[in-house]
């Protein structure tokens, strides 16, 4: 291999670690552009091994490599292969090797690259990767086994949430076949040679490392089902995993704030026997009181130091799952065995630690992570709150009236001495919510609550007594875990006791704390989604409720948004849900929030970070936009004017974040505009049909809307002029699998609006790409979209010019296409819009087309098509799609892209193509029945009469309906 080549690779990659963007970006640009060469990912392969190579770049050259396989080992619809299958052969055969004697490092990335590929190839492709791993376990060097278990481990654990299938299973089994003995070897073999090397600091540690792994590996192995092959060792596995619980050693206890691998292991331990408490009971019973036992002590030796709040966490998670089983409940049902549970168990975890206080103060958004989003899934608090709920799901009488002498407890030292004792306060706090809420959800809050807890009397002795203090400031911890209760029990709470406290909220948001100001916005911002009982679709607040605040909460948020430093999603998610209630009422107000809010898309566009206050931000500008600018159409140029520099920014710098989130808000404006459309749009239009921006996923849905829009208002000029290109787009996108569907909605809005003689002459070839299409690469997806275009052409055109254009592609194709697509798939088209044009199109079919009444085998022809349109009235829509179309992937697609996140507010309204003559369809067809009835007397009626009894009857009520009686 050419040394040039090398060292001009090491020269590139090198450069890619500058801390000057304007030596990396241009140096990561030409990586990214080799990846299409080929010889690509064996070059690297070979800097990863070169020996003579600076260290950091043999790193840098691995963690290349793996974001290269990440990008382009898997072969996307639409996309060209990058990697040829010499390549893919090349990398196989020698990574492995190289992996194996790789330093640790590099190990690592060349591991995760391994498990990238067998994602796609193993067992099939890779059939011999696993018999060389468990054949280079034989080596003995510990080394040399880490990295072939941290290989297994990375290539196993999607088994743990992967969804049951047979070719899942086919694939464990063969695992199971070559790896679980092997592997159940090595774990005889560790735990025998934990205890010679127990005083050996190097050696425990290097062993220990491989236990953990060995258990982790267990855990993936036995996640879907508990197979033959560990249920033969299952003495062997339960009695090491024991002993490993009940093991100490000095040398393997971390002497930082982070986990030792002893700690690591435990915590392994207790997930994976969680599992078996959960999943294999019968299989489990007799080893579960050991662990309980084993578990519990663990518990309450284990202090509250941060490096054990895993070990702790999934120990509790282990006694919630037991304490879940009504088998179990012989356990727990012992008064003193739940006070003992409750005291030394739940309530010491509850406490927040001083460490905890650092990250509320230091790092708020990662309390309001824990907290809020209730990613907490590994704190002490967590599993204790769990736990909690666990046990009320067997004893909730004696938990609660337990918890309930600690509370007044708790409240009693908090009220001697606040300042001191605030921690206990929160505890209360902490400990009701548990308590109250029976059921949960992030969307609703509490579905379900306790009777034993009066919800809305704590409210009202606790937690507005809490927030009427007027520092807001002060006990910040306690005042945010008030805001968080009401969040919680927003939907139990009455809508006096939330109208009144909204005031208090909207002054929190001047707290300078950032977890308080943000529970305050939270809080409101979940308040405002609530539902009006009576009338779902309603709100239950309205622009009324808010008008008296409305200053000051406009204000307050208006604060807290600032660039850089008040990127906060849950003040920008609070505008947004205020806009969405207030609507066009913010008007008065529009001057000042439209300033402010394009100084913060101005000053984000120059480094987007936080993807969801983003999406928020545009959210917000779309509902404006919508709101204001339907009522007052003079106030669309005040947004252009404040918006059109900054989108000018993001596409000459190619902004890849914010492209489709400007696209969708140009539709929104270009929309509202009547008739006299700025020139700016049409400066726009040729840049929008330039290839290079099609051929970015990300961008296709955005664009597609786009140019609907376009269509739709200016069909008659720029489109017109343009058509050729629209139409380049068009067999673009239908060519594809992936995007087929947004040739389809291009199409339609061509139909809809564009003068017939300007689509005229390219009918024919458009028909012809379509059935090429349809012949080379037929889909569910393809064929309803196809029902629809069909039938909105022939409402648009006439049946007959369907018929003629069809027929002229190949002699009798138009009955082909009523029988092979319209008969067998007309119930699979779904949205309302779209079933009614199909109604629509298929009735015009019916009554207007001669061909299917000139004889006796086509009038059979015209009976199937009518009760596939009764089908489509009466029956439920046909879900089922092909076996080898589930896994049709959209935006799957490798290589950096921006991904397309659809704004809610700019949701194209889908303009009635029929203008309001035909509101019913099925009124619409007894009423063409009537007219080719009268045209063709005494034939329909006995035509009919061939029909299903429920055909018959379900049209004779359409009949009925419309007062419509046949000749």
């Amino acid at each position: 291999m050419s040394s040039q080549i090398l060292d001009e690779l090491s020269l590139y990659l090198e450069k890619t670690l500058s801390p000057d963007p304007n030596v990396r970006r241009p140096a990561e640009k030409y990586l990214e552009q080799m990846e299409s060469n080929e010889n690509f990912g064996p070059v690297l392969l070979v800097l990863c091994n070169k020996q003579d190579l600076a260290i950091h770049l043999r790193i840098s050259a691995s963690i290349t490599f793996k974001n290269y396989i990440k990008r382009n080992w898997k072969v996307n619809e639409d996309c060209q292969d990058k990697i040829t299958a010499a390549d893919r052969q090349s990398v196989k055969s020698s990574i492995t090797d190289m992996m194996l004697t790789s330093p640790e490092q590099i190990q690592l990335q060349l591991s995760d690259a391994i498990s990238i590929i067998s994602r796609e190839d193993f067992p099939e492709k890779w059939p011999d990767l696993l018999p060389a791993l468990v054949e280079r376990l034989k080596t003995g060097d510990f080394n040399v086994t880490n990295g072939i278990l941290r290989t297994a481990h990375s290539i196993f654990k999607r088994y743990r949430h992967e969804f049951k299938s047979n070719e899942l299973w086919t694939e464990i089994k063969y695992v199971l076949g070559v790896f679980a003995v092997p592997l159940t070897e090595l774990f005889k073999t560790l735990m025998g040679l934990v205890e010679q090397h127990s005083n050996d600091a190097n050696a425990i540690k290097i062993i220990f490392s491989s236990v953990l792994l060995v258990t982790k590996i267990f855990r993936s192995l036995n996640a879907q089902d508990f197979p033959e092959e560990f249920e033969n060792n299952m003495e062997t596995w339960m009695t090491h995993f024991l002993n490993l619980l009940q093991y100490d050693n000095q040398l393997l206890k971390s002497q930082s704030e982070e986990a030792g691998l002893i700690e690591q292991v435990k915590s392994q331990i207790c997930d994976n026997v969680s599992l078996f408490a959960q999943n294999y009971g019968e299989d489990f019973a007799d080893y579960l009181p050991k662990f309980v036992t084993a578990v519990w002590n663990l518990l309450t030796s284990t202090s509250l130091e941060t490096k054990y709040d895993m070990l702790v966490s999934n120990a509790i998670q282990f006694i919630s799952v037991v304490a879940y089983r009504p088998q179990y409940r012989a356990l727990f049902e012992n008064e003193e065995s739940l006070k003992s549970i409750c005291e030394k168990i739940i309530i010491p975890n509850l406490f927040l630690r001083d460490v905890d206080i650092e990250t509320f103060e230091d790092n708020p958004e990662e309390y309001i992570r824990k907290d809020i989003e209730r990613s907490d899934v590994d704190t002490r608090r967590r599993a204790a709150s769990d736990l909690v709920q666990a046990l009320c799901s067997q004893f909730e009488k004696q938990v609660v009236a337990i918890f309930s002498s600690y509370i007044n407890a708790l409240l009693q030292e908090f009220s001697e001495n606040p300042q001191k004792n605030w921690r206990q306060k929160d505890v209360v706090l902490f400990l009701v919510t548990t308590l109250a809420s029976k059921g949960q959800t992030k969307k609703y809050g509490a579905t379900k609550t306790s009777e034993l807890i009066d919800v809305i009397q704590f409210y009202e002795s606790t937690i507005l007594p809490d927030l009427s203090d007027q520092d807001v400031n002060n006990f910040p911890v306690i005042k945010a875990d008030d805001m968080r209760y009401i969040s919680t029990f927003r939907q139990q709470l009455p809508k006096e006791c939330l109208i009144n406290v909204i005031p208090q909220l909207i002054r929190y948001m001047t707290s300078n704390i950032p977890v308080v100001h943000t529970y305050a916005c939270h809080a409101v911002e979940r308040i405002l989604t609530l539902k009006n009982p009576t009338n779902n679709k309603d709100n239950l607040f309205t622009a009324a409720d808010l008008q008296p605040f409305m200053p000051h909460l406009l204000s307050n948020i208006m604060n807290l948004l600032q660039p850089v430093t008040g990127e906060n999603e849950y003040v920008i998610k609070a505008f947004m849900r205020v806009c969405i209630i207030l609507q066009e009422s913010v008007e008065p107000y529009l001057d000042g929030l439209i300033g402010k809010m394009t100084d913060l898309l101005n000053a984000i566009s120059k480094n987007p970070s936080k993807p969801n206050f983003n999406h928020y931000l545009f959210e917000t500008f779309g509902i404006l936009i919508r709101n204001i600018g339907q009522k007052n159409k003079a106030l669309i140029e005040k947004f252009e004017s404040n918006l059109f520099p900054i989108f000018n920014y993001v596409l000459e710098q190619d902004i890849t974040e914010f492209i489709p989130y400007e696209f969708q808000l140009l539709s929104l404006l270009l929309e509202l505009h009547d008739q006299n459309i700025p020139s700016v749009y049409f400066d726009l239009f040729p840049f929008l049909l330039m290839p290079a921006l099609w051929e970015r996923p990300g961008y296709i849905p955005a664009l597609t809307r786009l140019l609907q829009a376009y269509i739709q208002k200016a069909s008659t000029t720029i489109v017109k002029e343009k058509i050729t290109g629209v139409l380049g787009v068009f067999q673009r996108l239908i060519a594809s699998k992936s995007n087929d569907h947004y040739a389809c909605y291009i199409l339609n809005s061509l139909v809809e609006h564009m003068p017939s003689q300007v689509l005229s002459e390219y009918f024919k070839q458009i028909f012809m790409l379509l059935f090429q299409r349809l012949t080379g690469s037929k889909t569910t997806k393809l064929v309803k979209n196809l029902l629809v275009f069909f039938s909105l052409y022939s409402y648009k055109y006439g049946v007959n010019e369907f018929m003629n254009i069809v027929d002229s592609l190949q002699a009798g194709m138009f009955l082909m296409v009523i029988q092979n697509l319209f008969i067998s798939d007309l119930q699979k088209v779904s949205g309302n819009l779209e079933r009614k044009i199909c109604a629509v199109g298929v009735t015009k079919i019916l009554t207007e087309s001669q061909v299917l009444l000139s004889n006796e085998a086509n009038m059979k022809v015209w009976i199937s098509l009518l009760e596939s349109l009764i089908g489509l009235f009466e029956l439920p829509e046909d879900t089922t799609v092909a076996d080898d179309e589930h896994f049709i992937e959209i935006e799957d697609i490798p290589g950096y892209q921006a991904s397309f996140n659809q704004l809610f507010s700019a949701t194209k309204r889908e303009p009635d193509p029929f203008q309001g003559q035909i509101p019913n369809a099925k009124i619409f067809l007894a009423k063409s029945l009537e007219n080719l009835s009268s045209s063709v007397p005494n034939m329909i009626p006995q035509l009919l009469s061939q029909l299903s009894a429920p055909s018959q009857n379900h049209l004779q009520t359409y009949l009925n309906e419309s007062g419509v009686q046949l000749r």
